[in-house]
């Protein structure tokens, strides 16, 4: 049940931009891993999915994940069909951003933060997003907002971000655009 609970959180998400929802209460998972990027990566990831995991997430959080998911590693961010990063080290070019023919080949990219909120001075549009929805998070990368513009002007192709702070997520599907500060 747990899964099935996770999965529809993980589609609420995408298909509504910035909305913030519960996943991975209950999960213990080694550290740094916290629940809700665990919860994603434990429904998402399968022994034919190649994961990336990110420097602070070899060893322990490795184990685990081949353990509960059979998931092989993927030797290079531009290999993985999943990524686990940090906020600050999110770097949206370094992932696969799919083929023209293929645009579904690119990296869903599940990045922990510290907050998810529905406030701020950005403001989320485009499919999915009724209006407008204000949304931000932390800690956010050095030009974000920049590499977003470009990974969203690249629409069809370009990356996904699942971001996952302690139990809660929200997503941003490659077809959003953010509006406001860097």
């Amino acid at each position: 049940f747990e899964s099935q609970a996770a999965f529809r959180a993980i589609l609420r998400a995408m298909s509504r931009p910035g909305e913030i929802v519960a996943a991975g209460a209950g999960l213990t998972p080694p550290a740094p891993l916290r629940p809700a990027a665990a919860a994603a990566l434990l429904t998402l990831a399968d022994f034919e999915t190649l994961v990336w995991l990110a420097e602070p997430f070899a060893g322990d959080v490795a184990a685990w994940l081949k353990f509960h998911t059979g998931a092989p590693l993927a030797p290079t961010p531009q290999a993985a069909a999943f990524a686990l990063v940090e906020a600050e080290a999110l770097d949206l070019a370094s992932f696969a951003q799919g083929l023209a023919a293929y645009p579904d080949r690119s990296t869903t990219i599940v990045v922990q933060v510290d907050e998810l909120t529905n406030s701020g001075e950005r403001i989320l549009r485009g499919p999915g997003v009724k209006g407008e929805r204000r949304f931000d998070f932390a800690p956010r990368p050095a030009g974000f907002v920049a590499q977003w513009r470009v990974n969203a002007d690249s629409f069809p192709l370009g990356v996904d971000l699942i971001l996952a702070a302690e139990d809660r997520l929200a997503a941003l599907p490659r077809s959003t655009r953010i509006e406001g500060g860097g």
